[in-house]
């Protein structure tokens, strides 16, 4: 299996976007696998989606034994374009720095697998898709999904691909979040795992902080109760608000400061208006107004959703360990000293968590100033702990 595949959509209306995110839904620049009434995804609110699509990419060649596969589970607002020219943006993707040919994560070597989660914007079933029973977008009329819910439908993906364990699956944010699901809900299909940057719940404050940006793209007019789709109209303005405000999350105040300081944009004198006078408000909204246009305002509100549900201790009994009871899984968990989204604290706790349930685990604090959205960026160490994590796993199974 050898499959390959973030600019903005120049010069596009309102209503141009509009087409742009359905068709996005509908028919993705990946393969896809569709699934119908016959076998439901059966869903944590207790309802169940009776017809599924799950568009995915491959990067790499599946061995004879099936034993090299490794699943990478995105962040929030990516996607499964890993390591292939952005379909909608013209860019890279988003994980080159790991992913590709002689990377810590092998392509020579491994068989990579990430797939755009359930409720996702790029051809995975989410509130832009056409719902089957009215021919219309799902909108929020598409169930509230979970965490688990994405890995369980993830789960069909390789069932389909005839993969029956995964010698990793790795992940940072809301990917990390992912590993961590794999791990408690298939432990006898993951072989070994890699979250990063994550946490097995989300705080109160990160909860906040997605529900400021949710109250952003609800509050803008042209959301019209989520019919935006049907109706021709794009919550752009509240959408990007909510980008702004995530944004500032993903950084680091030394980030901020050595990057953008209190330096003008374009002037020597403030403007005394209330136009983009410093560089750091002026990279922001540059931030929320290409996010706009590649992100489906409402497949915002149900991913931050589900991660604010994410839980796994309560999921559990309450208590964390019982999520990893008797686990085979071989695991390195990895936090950022500058990441106060999923600081180290939170990071230790999963640490702990898996040391009371006896599992064999790792830890690396790496220091940097980059904040949460260290795990995308060029972090030699971050690489070379990769690197020899998945060495190490690997040579159990003839992979190192």
């Amino acid at each position: 299996m050898t499959l390959a595949g973030e600019s903005e959509v120049a010069g596009s209306t309102s209503a141009d976007l509009t087409t742009h995110a359905q068709n996005q839904a509908d028919t993705p620049s990946s393969p896809v696998v569709r699934f119908g009434p016959d076998e439901p995804l059966l869903l944590d609110s207790g309802t169940r989606l009776d017809h599924l699509q799950i568009a995915y990419q491959t990067y790499g060649e599946l061995n004879a034994e099936k034993s090299n596969a490794i699943l990478i589970c995105h962040a929030l607002t990516l996607d499964q374009h890993v390591g292939n020219v952005h379909p909608v943006t013209g860019k890279p993707g988003w994980w080159t720095t790991l992913v590709g040919p002689g990377k810590p994560i092998d392509t020579d070597r491994y068989f990579v697998i990430c797939s755009n989660v359930l409720g996702g914007c790029l051809g995975t079933t989410g509130p832009a898709s056409t719902n089957p029973a009215t021919g219309k977008p799902y909108g929020l009329d598409l169930p509230v999904i979970t965490v688990g819910d994405m890995v369980r439908a993830q789960a069909r993906l390789l069932d389909h691909l005839g993969i029956e364990t995964l010698f990793s699956v790795a992940g940072g944010s809301m990917g990390g979040m992912q590993v961590l699901q794999w791990a408690a809900t298939y432990p006898e299909r993951v072989f070994s795992a890699l979250p990063i940057a994550a946490g097995a719940r989300h705080s109160s404050q990160n909860i906040a902080f997605h529900e400021v940006g949710r109250q952003a793209v609800m509050a803008d007019p042209e959301w019209r109760g989520g019919r935006y789709l049907t109706e021709g109209g794009s919550p752009r303005k509240g959408l990007a608000v909510a980008r702004m405000a995530a944004h500032i999350t993903y950084l680091s105040e030394q980030a901020l400061h050595r990057k953008f300081g209190r330096n003008l944009q374009d002037r020597d004198k403030p403007t005394f208006g209330f136009d983009a006078d410093f560089q750091i408000e002026s990279y922001l909204r540059h931030q929320g107004m290409t996010f706009v246009d590649r992100f489906d305002a409402n497949s915002y509100l149900y991913l931050t959703r589900a991660m604010d549900y994410f839980d796994l201790a309560e999921d559990y009994g309450g208590r964390l360990a019982n999520a990893f009871r008797n686990s085979q899984t071989r695991f390195c968990v990895i936090s950022f000293t500058s990441d106060w989204l999923f600081p180290t604290v939170e990071n230790k706790a999963v640490v702990r968590g898996l040391n009371a349930a006896g599992a064999s685990v790792s830890f690396v604090e790496i220091d940097t100033d980059r904040g949460h959205d260290a795990f995308l960026l060029d972090e030699p160490e971050l690489f070379s702990t990769i690197r020899g994590f998945l060495s190490s796993a690997g040579r159990p199974r003839g992979l190192g």
